[in-house]
């Protein structure tokens, strides 16, 4: 927990952030709409003598009182998907219309890709790609198990991604949930600090900055980009967005969400941002109840 401490002068209550990293997290199932509704998830809990409750941000969004939902036949049956509150965000944000076509550039194991396509209503592209072949079965076993059929699965490097073979010249929106040091996580992955440090997040940082420059080229005029990831490293978040937004014709616009929210940092270890960076949102445990999350709203075009 010490490595954190470098956040205590832009974490409002730190010590109240430092608690909350230590508390369990709730168990939070997502209702997967294109194969059931909220109503008809929650008689199935109850059948089961499961305590569920939705929670306050969404309907769609169910606190579940067993740590292992992927047991149950709603989990069976493709209604339900095990995702974290704060994790269902950037689909929401990105806020596809149905028939429209999105890239989620780093997908695997696709809790938000498929989440994707249940806004879409399982109508139009999402194309779900992620450069580890391994993880792409997740992907896919997610996709069938939930009843995805708008979903194209690639395994690509996303920095130099084609859309040659899939036919298209580019999407409507794209998704950019970028591979990160996942600080945020601690609540669920005690381990989580093993490897994270500002090294580490300087490293990710030009792999997160190459992902989304390509993810804003490959998105047409006037579409939108979300930035996110489970990391409260600057050098991951506000850094990373401040690069691409320079080197290319997109800008940060704002958006509302239902969970407390800080804004984006104006400046870190000595280095100012773009002033739009304000608008972009960090997401704190002992804040939401639940991990942590920084999410980026861009709009390409002038």
């Amino acid at each position: 927990m010490e490595s954190l401490r470098r956040y205590e002068s832009i974490v409002p209550n730190f010590d109240a952030f430092r608690t909350a990293l230590t508390r369990p997290l709730p168990t939070t199932v997502r209702v997967n709409t294109i194969q059931a509704t909220p109503q008809r998830v929650i008689d199935a809990f109850e059948d089961a003598d499961i305590r569920v409750k939705q929670r306050e941000t969404q309907e769609t969004l169910l606190e579940v009182g067993t740590n292992k939902p992927g047991n149950t036949w709603a989990h069976v049956h493709g209604w339900i998907h095990g995702q974290e509150e704060v994790s269902t965000i950037p689909p929401r944000v990105l806020d596809p219309d149905p028939g429209d076509t999105v890239w989620a550039a780093a997908a695997a194991p696709g809790g938000k890709a498929t989440q994707i396509a249940a806004r879409m209503d399982d109508r139009g592209l999402v194309i779900a790609n992620d450069d580890n072949l391994g993880r792409l079965s997740a992907l896919r076993s997610n996709a069938d198990r939930l009843g995805v059929t708008s979903m194209a699965v690639t395994n690509q490097d996303a920095r130099n991604f084609s859309f040659n073979p899939i036919g298209i010249e580019g999407v409507d929106h794209a998704l950019v949930d970028a591979p990160c040091t996942c600080e945020g996580t601690l609540r669920k992955n005690p381990d989580a600090l093993d490897d994270a440090g500002p090294g580490a997040s300087q490293n990710l940082a030009t792999v997160q900055r190459d992902i989304l420059v390509r993810a804003i080229k490959a998105t047409r005029h006037g579409g939108t980009v979300v930035y996110s990831t489970c990391t409260f490293a600057p050098e991951e978040n506000e850094s990373v967005v401040d690069a691409a937004i320079t080197e290319t014709a997109a800008h940060v616009v704002d958006f509302e969400t239902r969970l407390p929210t800080e804004p984006g940092l104006k400046s870190w270890d000595g280095t100012d941002f773009h002033p739009t960076l304000e608008k972009t949102k960090r997401y704190y445990p002992h804040q939401t109840d639940t991990g942590g999350f920084y999410v980026a709203k861009l709009e390409v075009g002038q």
